[in-house]
């Protein structure tokens, strides 16, 4: 069957767009191929720096032919309806189409419409065109004279030349006929800038990959990955040194070049006096290198090496070393560069630089940073016996964790903030747990990201991350769909992480009255609908962890339930009395009884709450029930007020025979009015005591 080859050939075109580039060529045609009912064997796309390129197997020559039967009107409709269905179905009159009799709808007319199928290469025509000029990068541009013409082509970076093939292995493939602003569309092709900057002729794709391999083109970001991390693993390997592995670098340097060539260089080792991070910061932001680990020093810890791998985009006539040593001038100037300033910031401790945090607005409506850091110290204090850590070092790590924002080490590498305080707070003689916290304060970062354990590091995070959700609801600039500009749904994970980590205590109302005050606010406004947001971010939790989200519902609709910990051990005791008999039988007859208040309620206006008269039981099953759920809902709730909730379960189990007995034997819409609402109590009651562990109206059925 016949192939696809598609290549759009431009000048380079960002890493980081490469790959979502690739994908989007990829689901584009195949989709608007199936769309048209043209179906294929297998699909690849491929990126270089200079490339976009698309093989589809196996399409089918031509469409299939399409035989349709349209019905219209009935015989004798009005005019207008007929001039609409002949118009629809494509016929010139009425003698083109069938009548067709229905012994129900009479006699109608129906049109049989059939159509051919059509060449894939016409389909094809009409489709890339479309795509290539929607195609949606994230930015794109208009060049030479054709960019002064409304509508001309935009794309990522100038686009020279589009090979697109068609056709079966044992014919020659034919150029699939369209055109684009004056773009060349054919079979040529180049291969590397420098190594082949020649034409290259390609008809399908089996010729394709050898031939950009002849032209120093590997077209696989793939496999240009692995030749990069195995190569430079042998060189390391060869000096005694471990490469130290960064998949996020790999990704970008495999979107740079085209024919990988790896290479070592070195620096003075003067410099490993300056942090490892900053090292690794300097030599992968400024020259996209990745760094080496050597042996262990004298106090067991690991080392940098005083060397570097680069990756070339040319096999060089020197064996690279002109590139190695223009490399490692660079990296010498930006080395230098951080070596003085880390020097500089050490000279000024992190405290005598907190007035300059009250210069910057952290936002319009929250004020400065040193406002915030007020706010974080004095919360951080609050929740620090919450946590058992020191209330004098959580306010000392509040004060000081936003200090190293006004350093020049991380007003250049802004990913080092919290970690170059942490060196600088232990250079000036802060408290171990003060210097951790300020590094561990931002954690977690992402679902993936360590929990601090240290409790000092676990108060002031806490802080963090509630100070700005509180604020951040105090003036309702909230999450909606999609957008999350200031990151709160990770900073509500980051809440629940740390609290469930540390086995804290919290009350999160509390905790968020607490924070509102230092905003000069009043949380009541938002309290509930904060509180519901970390209701939400915790059935994401849970749902990860392999909990079912309407326990987390029911557990919720209990009021005050504002405790984390207490909330997800209610959760997973629940969820294990669920999927005993018990607990599956007491679900549906609990139901059942919230099911027939709910009717018989909303029928009488009423609410059947008072406690069932014992005069009133007039069957043994109803005594039972009535017997049993004094029994049981009083040990439940001194369970629950014991935080025993495994135990508040067991004590529901009792309620499974009685009331399956009572449903099975009694008749709770009785004829005589006062059994009748005696026994409706009775069903109160029962809700009533299964809801001193959840709210089993909201918990749905098995599996759920």
């Amino acid at each position: 069957m016949p192939d696809l080859l598609l290549e759009l050939f431009s000048e380079e075109i960002p890493a980081r767009m490469q790959r979502r580039a690739a994908e989007d060529l990829r689901k584009l045609v195949t989709d608007a191929l199936v769309e048209r009912g043209f179906l294929y064997e297998g699909a690849k796309a491929f990126a270089t720096p200079r490339r976009l390129a698309l093989h589809v197997a196996g399409l089918p020559a031509r469409g299939q032919d399409v035989r349709e039967e349209r019905k219209g009107p009935r015989v004798g409709a009005p005019e207008g309806a007929i001039q609409g269905f002949l118009k629809s179905a494509g016929l010139a009159s009425l003698d083109e189409a069938t009548i067709v009799s229905d012994p129900k709808k009479g006699e109608f007319y129906v049109a049989v419409i059939e159509r051919p199928g059509r060449e894939t290469i016409e389909v094809l025509a009409e489709i890339l065109p479309a795509i290539i000029k929607s195609f949606p990068w994230p930015k794109s541009m208009r060049w030479g004279a054709a960019s002064r013409e409304p509508g001309s082509l935009r794309w990522v970076r100038p686009l020279h030349s589009i090979v697109a093939s068609f056709g079966p292995e044992t014919e020659t493939p034919e150029v699939v006929p369209f055109a684009i602003d004056g773009v060349e569309i054919g079979f040529t092709t180049r291969g590397h800038r420098f190594l082949a900057p020649q034409a290259i002729e390609v008809r399908r794709f089996a010729d394709y990959l050898p031939a950009l391999e002849r032209a120093f083109v590997v077209l696989d970001a793939d496999r240009r990955k692995d030749i990069i991390l195995h190569d430079a693993r042998d060189l390391a390997f060869a000096r005694g040194l471990d490469l130290v592995e960064d998949e996020g670098l790999l990704e970008e340097v495999a979107g740079l070049v085209e024919w990988p060539v790896t290479l070592m260089g070195a620096f003075d080792e003067r410099f490993l006096s300056i942090p490892p991070e900053v090292i690794r910061a300097t030599i992968r932001a400024n020259q996209k290198c990745f760094v080496l680990r050597g042996a262990p020093g004298p106090d067991g810890r690991e080392r940098l090496a005083n060397a570097f791998i680069l990756v070339s985009n040319l096999v060089a006539s020197d064996g690279g070393a002109a590139i190695v040593a223009g490399n490692e001038r660079v990296v010498r100037a930006r080395l230098s560069d951080a070596a003085f300033f880390w020097e500089t910031d050490r000279k000024v401790k992190l405290e005598d630089r907190l007035p300059r945090l009250d210069t910057i607005v952290f936002h319009e409506k929250l004020g400065t940073q040193g406002a915030r850091v007020a706010r974080i110290a004095s919360l951080a204090r609050a929740l620090a016996p919450v946590v058992g850590a020191n209330p004098d070092l959580a306010e000392r790590a509040a004060r000081l964790a936003k200090a190293d924002l006004v350093t020049e080490m991380v007003g250049e590498f802004p990913e080092l903030q919290g970690l170059m305080g942490r060196y600088y707070a232990a250079e000036q003689g802060e408290d171990p747990t003060v210097a951790a916290a300020i590094e561990e304060h931002y954690k977690p970062l992402g679902p993936s990201d360590r929990v601090p354990s240290g409790p000092v590091s676990v108060a002031v995070a806490l802080a963090d991350k509630l100070d700005t959700l509180v604020g951040f609801w105090a003036i309702d600039e909230k999450p909606t769909g999609s957008k999350d500009p200031y990151a709160l749904r990770r900073a509500a994970l980051g809440v629940i992480r740390l609290v469930l980590a540390s086995e804290a205590r919290i009350s999160l109302r509390a905790q968020i009255a607490t924070a509102a005050s230092g905003h000069g606010r009043d949380s009541g406004a938002f309290a509930e609908d904060l509180l519901a947001f970390f209701a939400d971010r915790l059935k994401v939790y849970l749902r990860d962890q392999g909990a079912r989200h309407d326990l987390i519902d029911a557990v919720f609709a209990l009021p005050g339930q504002d405790d984390l910990l207490m909330v997800v051990r209610r959760v997973e005791a629940l969820g294990r009395f669920l999927d005993t008999e018990d607990g599956k039988n007491l679900l549906a007859g609990s139901r059942r009884a919230a099911n027939i208040l709910r009717i018989e309620e909303k029928k009488d206006g009423r609410a059947y709450d008072a406690a069932p008269d014992p005069a009133l039981l007039s069957l043994p099953e109803e005594a039972a029930l009535a017997d049993a759920l004094r029994s049981a809902g009083a040990e439940a709730g001194r369970a629950v007020a014991a935080e025993d909730f495994e135990g508040a379960m067991r004590a529901l189990s009792a309620l499974r025979a009685p009331v399956d007995a009572f449903f099975d034997t009694v008749t709770v819409n009785a004829d005589d009015a006062r059994l009748r609402a005696n026994r409706l109590a009775l069903l109160h009651a029962l809700r009533a005591a299964t809801r001193e562990v959840a709210d089993f109206s909201r918990i749905g059925g098995e599996g759920r």
